[in-house]
C-alpha cells in the first residue's frame, strides 16, 4: 500500500500471493483496527483500500499482557522485514546507478540525550521527509527518477539507566 497506493483486494492478492477472498477478509480486519480504510470509488472486491497512516508506529507497552505480547510479535515481524529489505539493498546496490549508491544513507552516531530530546528529534526528522504523503497518493507529484526510499530511524539507549537517575 505504501509504495503502490490504494489497492483492491484482487490487486493486493497479486502482490502478496494470497487469494482475493483472503485479502478481502484481512483488509476488513485491518479496517476494524484502524490500519486501512476504503479509498472510495469501487464495490465488493473492486473496492480500493488505503493505509490510514504512512509508516507504522504503535506501542508495545500498552494494554494487557496478551496485547503486549501480540504487539511485540508484530513489531518483530515488521522490523525483521524492513531489515531484510536493507540486506537486499546491500546485496544489490552495485546494480543501481552511481548517484543512488552515493546518495544512500548508512551512518551511525552516538549522542547523550534526554527522552524528550530524542522524541523531538525523531518528530523533526520524520517531518523533513520530502513528499511523505502527496507523492504516495499522487504519482504525478513524484519527480522524474524518484524511487521509493525506506527510512529506518532507530534511536535507543545503548546502556541501562544508572541506579541514581
Amino acid at each position: 500500500f505504501v509504495i503502490r497506493g490504494a489497492m483492491t483486494a484482487t490487486e493486493a492478492s497479486d502482490h502478496v500471493g494470497e487469494s482475493p477472498s483472503s485479502c478481502s477478509f484481512h483488509l476488513r480486519q485491518l479496517q476494524r483496527f484502524g490500519f486501512v480504510e476504503e479509498a472510495g470509488g469501487g464495490t465488493g472486491r473492486q473496492r480500493p483500500w488505503r493505509m490510514t497512516e504512512l509508516g507504522l508506529h504503535f506501542s508495545t507497552e500498552e494494554g494487557d499482557a496478551a496485547t503486549q505480547i501480540a504487539a511485540r510479535a508484530l513489531h518483530q515481524l515488521v522490523r525483521g522485514r524492513q531489515l531484510e529489505r536493507y540486506q537486499v539493498w546491500q546485496q544489490t546496490r552495485a546494480s543501481y546507478p552511481a548517484e543512488w549508491r552515493e546518495s544512500a544513507i548508512d551512518s551511525q552516531a552516538l549522542a547523550w540525550m534526554t527522552p524528550e530530546e530524542l522524541k523531538a528529534l525523531g518528530e523533526r526528522l520524520i517531518e523533513e521527509i520530502p513528499g511523505l504523503y502527496e507523492r504516495i497518493e499522487d504519482p504525478s507529484a513524484r519527480p522524474e527518477g524518484a524511487l521509493p526510499v525506506e527510512f529506518l530511524l532507530l534511536g535507543h539507549p545503548v546502556e541501562p539507566p544508572s541506579k541514581g537517575g
